[in-house]
């Protein structure tokens, strides 16, 4: 009996594929190049491989290099070899002038992605930079979306990361072959750069409820409330929020988050400074009114400086602590 082989490339196409008798299919996963393994990128590659991608990485540490051998990924030399024949080329960067130099620089991602790649920034960056690097890959005939994540080095590793995306709906819906092994939730909030200011957005809120957050449980602790019970209490009042209720910033009050691990294992103050100055840049561009991410982008400042930047963000609760009397 003759059989014909169907190729099934995407696990969309797998779902939706309808076999004849006479068919077997053959399921063929795409090649991703993966630069930037932190403690966001280094689960998120891992996961790529559980999904049953071929992950190429790159990183200047040889720690997160060896970590993501040891997870199935395959190392390169270098960004560009990354890259080098990939269906997808995936980064997460820390800032403006890592992403313009990896795709942009004169040994830049540009010079060697192929028409039919598609590139996908994860980094949290400006909406401007995510544009620019968008206009000159568009000028290449290579298609970019920006897709900043939100959900912590815990849904990094868990595979639940939020994925807010900016791009052509087209190239959106192909990333999702790849970014559901990452992630539970994939949006679209317009066009390239539109992920970006919303991922600035919702950190912006994120921080602002996290200070407002220790700032209630500080009150209640210097009047003799145990922190445990004022928590419930407000958790299930008209206080509740996600960093009361899952990332609580109170030591000892929750398991598994930073705070009752000495504030490590997190989303680092630098970076939440980070992105609070970004919201501010924007702010500024657009003449929105922001008084209260301005007083948390200045509170996160100061705390960094004062040499809490490498600690969970939720550490905050220690600089409304050391200053109560």
């Amino acid at each position: 009996m003759r059989c014909a082989i169907r190729i099934v490339r995407s696990t969309d196409e797998q779902r939706t594929a309808k076999l004849t008798n006479n068919e077997f299919e053959v399921s063929i996963m795409a090649k991703v190049g993966f630069i930037g393994l932190g403690n966001m990128g280094g689960p998120m590659a891992a996961n790529l491989v559980k999904g049953g991608h071929q992950v190429q990485v790159f990183d200047l540490a040889e720690a997160a290099l060896l970590a993501a051998e040891e997870a199935g990924c395959t190392r390169a030399a270098s960004a560009t070899e990354a890259a080098q024949g990939a269906d997808f080329v995936i980064s997460m960067l820390p800032a403006d002038k890592h992403v313009e130099s990896v795709y942009l620089g004169d040994n830049g991602l540009i010079n060697v992605l192929g028409e039919n790649a598609l590139a996908i920034d994860c980094s949290t960056i400006s909406a401007a930079t995510a544009r620019n690097v968008g206009l000159a890959l568009k000028a290449k005939n290579i298609s970019f979306i920006d897709a900043p994540v939100s959900g912590g080095v815990g849904g990094a590793k868990a595979g639940t990361l939020t994925f807010i995306c900016g791009g052509q709906e087209a190239d959106v819906e192909r990333a999702r072959d790849v970014l559901q092994h990452m992630g539970k939730n994939i949006f679209r909030a317009g066009d390239v750069g539109a992920g970006q200011v919303a991922k600035i957005c919702n950190n912006m809120l994120l921080s602002v409820l996290m200070v407002g957050t220790s700032e209630a449980l500080q009150l209640g602790i210097a009047h003799g409330l145990d922190a445990k019970v004022l928590s419930e209490i407000m958790s299930k009042s008209s206080g509740s929020n996600w960093t009361l209720d899952v990332y609580n910033p109170c030591p000892n009050v929750m398991d598994n988050v930073p705070s009752s691990n000495g504030y490590q294992g997190g989303f680092l103050v630098d970076l939440m400074s980070k992105d609070l100055g970004l919201a501010q840049q924007a702010a500024l561009a657009s003449g929105a009114a922001t008084p209260m991410g301005a007083l948390t982008h200045n509170l996160y400042r100061s705390w960094s400086q004062l040499g809490h930047g490498r600690e969970d963000f939720s550490s905050i609760f220690n600089y409304v602590k050391a200053n109560t009397k």
